[in-house]
């Protein structure tokens, strides 16, 4: 009889507390606040957009600019104190961005997607840190790690390999485990992004003005980070529930409009980039794949550098 009522006792204090972990939002389901709609988040898509322009696009360009006795090349560059902001105040960002969603979403998958941002974000602030320090000595991002003028000729030969295990901790597995959880995140918010409202289905002229810095800053991400495929992915995610919702009678809100038409705006952008750079051989050598994308980066090294070169000589 104990035994019985210890077991009921348990089972009431153990299944809430499982409740709490693995169901969305306080454990239970609100219908009420499933077709919610929410207005442009003005300030929200501004701060993310604004950070992403000058902690992720800016890093490495004040790395270059500010003066190099100020951030000895064995001490964090000013870019390496960029990412560290960017791996704060991006997660903060999108939990407030999930917060105001109308529609309940599943809060166990954003916060692991959230902690492994931190931790692929975090991995590839040391290694692209050690990387980008490079530039400094002679190496040429256009190049792959084997064929770097100051790489290929070390002794022993054993450091090659930790440099390109450092290049993979930077160009992989950081990535992947950075980006991925990114844009999960983002289609997880546009899931809550749709209204039964038709006139709700309209963007403010606050949202037209950022549109282009925010597609200009996906076109970005996608290019240096070597993220086409998850780009594309969820894109055409994106696009098969609008239509299946559209089926139910819903539409997109201001915010959801925003983020989609970013993304077209991205690809549409992605290829012009591609289109530009199609017969550069240089470049076509260090991504011989199917999928032919640039890094930004890459393309710096290889042409402005020497054109900075070729008019300091002069």
């Amino acid at each position: 009889m104990g035994q019985a009522v210890f077991s009921v006792s348990f089972s009431a204090r153990l299944f809430p507390a499982l409740n709490l972990i693995f169901l969305p939002r306080h454990g239970t389901v609100k219908n009420e606040d499933t077709f919610k709609t929410s207005p442009f988040h003005f300030d929200l898509w501004f701060y993310f957009t604004l950070q992403n322009w000058v902690l992720d696009f800016g890093r490495p360009i004040a790395m270059i600019i500010l003066p190099l006795e100020w951030f000895p090349l064995n001490k964090p560059s000013a870019g390496d104190y960029f990412h560290m902001a960017y791996n704060v105040i991006t997660p903060f960002l999108l939990l407030k961005l999930i917060e105001r969603s109308p529609k309940t979403l599943p809060r166990s998958m954003v916060y692991v997607s959230i902690i492994m941002f931190v931790m692929g974000a975090s991995i590839h602030l040391v290694g692209d840190s050690v990387n980008h320090r490079l530039i400094f000595s002679g190496y040429q991002h256009h190049l792959s790690v084997r064929e770097n003028p100051i790489i290929k000729n070390l002794k022993p030969e054993t450091l090659i390999d930790s440099f390109e295990l450092l290049y993979y901790y930077d160009e992989y597995l950081g990535h992947s485990m950075w980006y991925i959880p990114f844009f999960l995140i983002l289609f997880i918010y546009f899931t809550g992004c749709f209204t039964p409202v038709e006139e709700e289905s309209r963007m403010p002229v606050a949202a037209l003005l950022l549109m282009g810095p925010s597609s200009l800053y996906y076109w970005y991400l996608v290019t240096e980070g070597q993220i086409f495929i998850l780009y594309i992915f969820t894109f055409f995610a994106m696009m098969a529930l609008v239509m299946h919702q559209k089926r139910k009678g819903l539409v997109l809100d201001s915010n959801g409009l925003f983020l989609f038409y970013s993304f077209i705006i991205t690809l549409v952008l992605i290829a012009l980039w591609v289109g530009w750079l199609w017969n550069d051989k240089i470049l076509r050598k260090k991504y011989p794949g199917v999928i032919y994308i640039p890094e930004p980066w890459a393309f710096y090294t290889l042409h402005m550098n020497n054109l900075h070169a070729a008019k300091e000589s002069l």
